[in-house]
């Protein structure tokens, strides 16, 4: 019989951080030098450390690796609180500073990249190197508006996004063939969309919690505040980074990369040609050796 995700996800473990359980994982490198970094993964909108099923094993050969849930996802509690990339950025450091202590390699998909980016520029002594798995710029939206309108934007986003009409939206998006749409659309593969990928995405949403968190997780992601500039932020990074994107990404066009390749001497790009926005799990070999 095959592994399921629960099992090739390392040692999971529980940390209380302000007071809320939190889930991480642990394995030590099989063949890990004295000079080998850690490595800390960080997942997507709505993912979890089985997002790295495929890879934790292969960068746990010559890597102490560590994966974590980010609170309001994965086995971690889902407060009703109020979300931003900073709360996350927050939570990994402390993490860095509890279980790690020393320069580590970040890699992060999606918000997971966003957060490691936050994280690394806020604390460049965590972060030897940052790789990064399709970033979102999440201020180009709203530079994308003119000044005129962005009252009217704002007031639109404000009726659609109250609780009652979230907390529908929770429901229809936690039905298994709405999961799938919804993953159909991140992966370009149509393949790689298996019913495991359907329950490491929903198993979380049926915890009580649940609902209420991803109503405040949507709110938070509306706001103007949720997240910093980035392109003020990559300038000022004075370390290694990789992009990793794919070509056929349809949640953020592949053409974000070659904008944010440009403020940065220090950023190197890798385009995979058949991957999505989860290039690390719809094509791990290619990524794993990247």
């Amino acid at each position: 019989m095959s592994k399921t995700w629960h099992h090739k996800v390392g040692n999971q473990r529980d940390w209380v951080w302000r007071g809320w359980q939190t889930r991480y994982t642990y394995q030590r490198g099989s063949r890990e030098r004295a000079d080998s970094p850690p490595v800390l993964l960080l997942h997507g909108f709505g993912g979890s450390i089985g997002h790295w099923q495929h890879n934790l094993e292969f960068l746990a050969t010559n890597h102490t690796v560590y994966g974590m849930d980010l609170v309001g996802w994965g086995g971690s509690r889902k407060p009703k609180i109020n979300y931003d990339i900073d709360l996350w950025v927050d939570q990994v450091y402390d993490f860095w500073q509890t279980f790690v202590g020393q320069p580590t390699i970040l890699v992060g998909n999606s918000i997971g990249s966003l957060v490691a980016l936050v994280a690394a520029a806020r604390h460049p002594e965590m972060a030897e190197t940052l790789v990064m798995v399709s970033l979102p710029d999440l201020s180009a939206e709203q530079e994308m508006i003119p000044k005129s309108l962005q009252p009217l934007v704002n007031g639109i986003k404000r009726s659609i996004l109250n609780p009652p009409l979230l907390h529908t939206l929770f429901k229809i998006v936690s039905r298994p063939n709405v999961a799938r749409k919804w993953a159909q659309i991140a992966y370009a593969n149509p393949d790689r969309v298996t019913d495991e990928l359907i329950d490491l995405f929903l198993t979380p949403a049926q915890e009580r919690e649940a609902p209420a968190a991803f109503v405040k997780i949507m709110q938070g992601m509306s706001s103007s505040n949720f997240s910093p500039n980035i392109r003020k932020l990559l300038p000022e990074m004075k370390m290694p980074m990789l992009l990793i994107w794919g070509c056929e990404d349809r949640m953020i066009p592949a053409g974000t990369a070659d904008i944010l390749l440009k403020l940065n001497p220090l950023l190197q790009l890798v385009t995979l040609a058949a991957a999505g926005h989860c290039a690390h799990d719809e094509m791990p070999d290619e990524v794993n050796k990247i």
